[in-house]
């Protein structure tokens, strides 16, 4: 996980920015592959790489609440908060397509869409990064985490790393955010939350859910027991 360029921005400031509706949180510092296929995304790409290498080439991910990521009118409805997306990489296919690595950097609030243009593009005010008061939850999400991996590892009969932890609590909330198996509702409510601390407390009730779900996985006889012959000698 790259987490070198987490907008740590200390006041309201509000930009124009391109938006990329996807059926994918980004999270601060998580990197992001995307095919590009579609003409209007093409375009996208291209005004991007024709901006002077001084100047920030990035783009707005938000989550899609309704609809899909294909198609002129596939989005019906976004989440009101997602995060910018950085482009790192860019390869370029002989018909057209693209593929890119981005990296996500700064949380913002969607305040006004304009569709007026070839892709959806917004006015947005990029958030402040507070770290609140995290005390021990970044040790307890770190702890409950841990478990999670191994649980799951267990559950899919192929051992997980775990990975070395930041002990900053900004960053250990994010890399917890993108790692775990959530929905998209669940991991909107993270990237939402106002400090990391609440965004630890949250994963700490995720994490206990999720551990609770993968036990009871584990309880469950196989298939292969199952259909092994009852035996009473």
């Amino acid at each position: 996980m790259c987490t070198s360029r987490i907008g740590r921005t200390l006041a309201a400031v509000t930009v124009r920015l391109p938006l990329f509706p996807l059926g994918t949180v980004l999270f601060p510092g998580v990197p992001l592959p995307l095919h590009i296929f579609e003409e209007r995304y093409r375009r996208l790409v291209r005004e991007l790489m024709d901006l002077p290498a001084e100047q920030s080439r990035q783009f707005g991910v938000v989550a899609i609440r309704e609809g899909r990521e294909v198609g002129a009118d596939g989005v019906r409805a976004l989440y009101p908060v997602g995060c910018t997306a950085e482009l790192r990489q860019v390869e370029q296919y002989d018909d057209g397509r693209y593929d890119i690595m981005t990296v996500g950097s700064t949380r913002f609030t969607v305040q006004e869409l304009d569709a007026s243009a070839e892709y959806l593009q917004g006015d947005v005010e990029l958030l402040a990064e507070r770290p609140g008061t995290p005390g021990q939850l970044t040790s307890v999400v770190s702890g409950l985490f841990a478990q999670y991996l191994a649980l799951l590892g267990n559950a899919r009969r192929m051992p997980i790393d775990p990975p070395d932890l930041p002990d900053d609590a900004l960053l250990l909330s994010y890399l917890v955010a993108a790692t775990v198996l959530l929905d998209i509702a669940d991991k909107q409510r993270l990237l939402e939350a106002p400090d990391a601390a609440a965004r630890l407390r949250g994963e700490a009730e995720l994490l206990h859910r999720e551990l609770r779900m993968l036990r009871l996985l584990s309880a469950v006889p196989s298939p292969e027991t199952l259909r092994t012959p009852l035996s009473l000698n």
